[in-house]
Formats: structure tokens, sequence, C-alpha cells
């Protein structure tokens, strides 16, 4: 599930994280690259005898699809309890989480973080690397962008929950009506934009003033790769091939006024998408359930179709959203928290999630036919789960983010996001923020 928070929001999150933050990158123990302790070795056998021994986990997570994974999940142990509880969503959580860690109490058994934000956390030495309790070996149960984004300097910090590659969700009736052809390519979503714009002043083919996550997704999507991470060395470059594609092409958009000024979320966002002046969405898999919820008006208009692409005949994608489950360093029922995350993520728990409207992480689901035959009523009983997964296996690999990804998001507004308010050329902004990280970076002791 997408989080939706707000820059103070995020930037309150970043500070409460930063003293963590400073200690890690500043030194530790060794044993690991990280510069942190050898991961803890839990066999299964260690995980089963958990389970029949039973006891109380404490899970902190706002994914609503979990209440029913945890209600099986005891009836099948029933010498487990938990305690399922909701901290907050996204970065409300992190920073009840980081001040509980602070404390050195009140710290859950597992936890949700987002994948952009578990690099914060595994570099602090928040969370626990599941290396020595057998994850390794699930590689291959997993689809390529959840995948990799667990794993941080050769750990992996927690198990795929969700997922969101991106797909471009489209008003049919808008694009029907101007006798406009559904884009293939960025250039042609271009063109797209100035004829619908043309033809009705107040249709637009999108809305955007300016999000972190959509910026680097479509940077991830045209083979860019500005961040790169050893440890605690960190490499922060917006001049790659792939983000001056992005900045080239959205510059375009903003210098002829072709985006809604409208934020994402608002009743004014919902409004357009429900009554045709914004046409497209290029957003996660996730997204469909909020059309459902949140436009009912509009049943029957939208579709999906594969996200534009950077030159065509490609087929290349990106991540947008998507969590992890994750076992706090503090928690001292690693086996038995590990159960869970094996159960809720890998085993009976996924089926659960995809009946409950989550879109899932496991290249199986995403393979069998059952998911890709199943018909979208709110799609005009389109099979979009075909699209969504093919998505999902065209992720290009070595996209990184950075360990205090929380706090450059954070900054985004006001440094690359003045392009979307102001004269500056988005490549300036991107430099802005660039800059701008690395200054932040180097302040908590990472060599940037």
């Amino acid at each position: 599930m997408k989080s939706r928070i707000s820059p103070a929001v995020l930037r309150g999150s970043a500070l409460a994280l930063a003293a963590a933050l400073t200690l890690s990158a500043c030194g530790g123990g060794g044993g690991n690259d990280a510069g942190g302790a050898a991961p803890e070795e839990v066999s299964a056998d260690d995980v089963q005898a958990a389970l029949e021994t039973g006891g109380d986990l404490t899970v902190w997570a706002w994914e609503p699809t979990l209440e029913k994974v945890v209600e099986d999940f005891e009836a099948e142990y029933p010498n487990v309890n938990i305690d399922l509880v909701n901290a907050g969503t996204g970065n409300d959580q992190y920073t009840a989480l980081q001040n509980a860690i602070a404390a050195g109490s009140g710290v859950p058994d597992v936890a949700q973080v987002e994948y952009y934000a578990l690099p914060q956390f595994a570099l602090a030495e928040s969370v626990k690397d599941l290396t020595g309790y057998g994850a390794g070996d699930l590689q291959d149960t997993f689809s390529p962008g959840p995948w990799s984004s667990v794993q941080a300097n050769e750990g992996i910090y927690g198990l795929p929950m969700d997922s969101g590659p991106m797909a471009l969700f489209y008003n049919t009736d808008v694009f029907e009506k101007y006798g406009v052809e559904v884009p293939t390519t960025w250039e042609e979503y271009v063109e797209a934009a100035r004829t619908l714009h043309e033809a009705d002043p107040n249709v637009y083919i999108a809305n955007d003033t300016g999000d972190a996550g959509f910026a680097t997704s479509l940077i991830w999507q045209a083979g860019g790769q500005p961040y790169q991470v050893d440890g605690t060395d960190v490499t922060v470059n917006f001049s790659d091939e792939g983000s001056t594609k992005f900045a080239e092409t959205w510059q375009q958009l903003l210098d002829e006024d072709l985006l809604a000024p409208i934020s994402s979320w608002s009743d004014e966002w919902y409004q357009g998408l429900g009554n045709g002046t914004i046409a497209t969405l290029s957003t996660g898999a996730w997204m469909p359930g909020n059309f459902t919820s949140g436009i009912p008006q509009a049943a029957g208009q939208w579709r999906a179709a594969p996200l534009p692409q950077w030159e065509e005949g490609q087929t290349a994608s990106a991540e947008n959203g998507g969590s992890s489950l994750t076992i706090p360093a503090a928690s001292e029922q690693g086996a038995l928290a590990y159960a869970f995350l094996d159960y809720a993520n890998v085993g009976d728990g996924v089926q659960t999630r995809i009946d409950g409207g989550a879109f899932p992480a496991t290249s199986a689901q995403l393979q069998s036919e059952e998911f890709l035959n199943t018909e979208f009523e709110y799609f005009g009983g389109q099979k979009a789960n075909e699209i969504f997964a093919e998505s999902a296996q065209n992720v290009p690999e070595g996209w990184s983010y950075l360990p205090f990804q929380v706090y450059a998001n954070s900054i985004f507004n006001d440094t690359a996001g003045q392009a979307y308010v102001s004269d500056t050329p988005l490549s300036e902004g991107l430099k802005n923020w660039q800059d701008a990280s690395v200054k932040y970076g180097n302040e908590q002791g990472f060599t940037v």
C-alpha cells in the first residue's frame, strides 16, 4: 500500500532517525561489510520449535490485509498470540519505532517498513539481518524489484510483503472522445498531453506538483542509478543518463503547463480522476483498490496499460511503493517473529492478502493462471494483472535507495520541486536536491 505523508512529517521522521544513523555511520563492531555484528544463526528447526513453544508477538503494521493473516496464523498455531498494532502509517510509524529503539523499551517484534526507508533502518542496525535465518534461499520466491529492495551491504533486512510494479492507468472515454492513441513512449505521452489540453484546456494528461517517489521511479525505469551505496560510502549523481532523460522530457510538460497543478490524494485530485480532467495516472499496481473506493463514479472508464517507454520497443518498468516485514534488532523473539514473516510473505498468508486486495511480491502468484485471469470489473472486465505481472518482471536491476532516503525525500519539494512552481529548470532542481542530500549525508557521518 502506498503511504501518503506530508513533507513535514517526512522531515520529522528523518530527524528522529539521524542520531542512530550517525552512530552507525561513524563506527561499530566487525562482522559484516556494514561494520556491524555478524547475523545471528537461526535454523528451520529453531523456528519450528518456537512455533510449538509459542509466545507473544507484537506486530506494528498499517496494512489492512494483515488482520486476516494474523487471525489465520493464530488459528493454525494456537500457542502464539499476536498483538497487531497500527502505530501510524509509514513515517508516523518510523518515528514511533525509532523513539522506542532509542528508549530501549516498547520495540515491536515485527515492523512493516517500506522499501525506500529500509536502508535507513538497516544501516542503523535497527533491524535484524535475516541471512542467518535462511532468507537467502528465498531469492527465487520474489520478483526482482522487491527482492533487491530488501538487501543492503550483502544482508537481507526484511521479507517483501507487496510490490508496486508500475503501469499507466488511463481514462478510455477521454482518449476516445479526442481521438488520441494511448501512448507507448514518453515522447508520445508528451504529444498526447498537448493534443488533449489543446482540445480542452480543462483536461490534463496527468497531475504533478512534484513527488520524490514518482521522479525516482521514472529515473529508475530510464536506467538511471543516481544512488550508489557501499556501506557508509555513498554517491549521489543526478546527471546520469536516466536522470537526464527524465528531466528533459518532464521539462517539456512543465514548460507548456501540460500537468494539472493538483496534489495527489487531495479531494481535487479524486474529482479530476472522476470527471475526466485528469486523463492518466502512472503509478504502482496497488492502485486499483483506490480507484474502486475513491472514484466509484468512473467505473468502466479506466484501463491499465504498460508504462510508456523511454526508447521505442523497450519493455522496462519500475517499482513505485511496496513494503517489507522486518524484525527489529531489539526483539528477543527472533525465531517466532521469523515464523510469522515466513507465513505472511511466503506461506499461506500470501493468498490471504491477495484475496484482500493486496498486490503480491511472490513470483508464483504473479505467474499463476488464477491470478493472471482475474477480471477487474472496475476496468471493464480487463485482466489487468497480466499488465502488472509483466511489469514486475521488467524492473531493471541495480537500483539503490540512500541510507537516508526518508530525509532526502522530505527535501524534494524545497529543491527539485521548485521546478514545478517556478522558472527553475528541473535539471537544476535535481542538482540542488543532489547537493542538499550530499551535504546532509556528510553531516551525518557518511562519505558522500
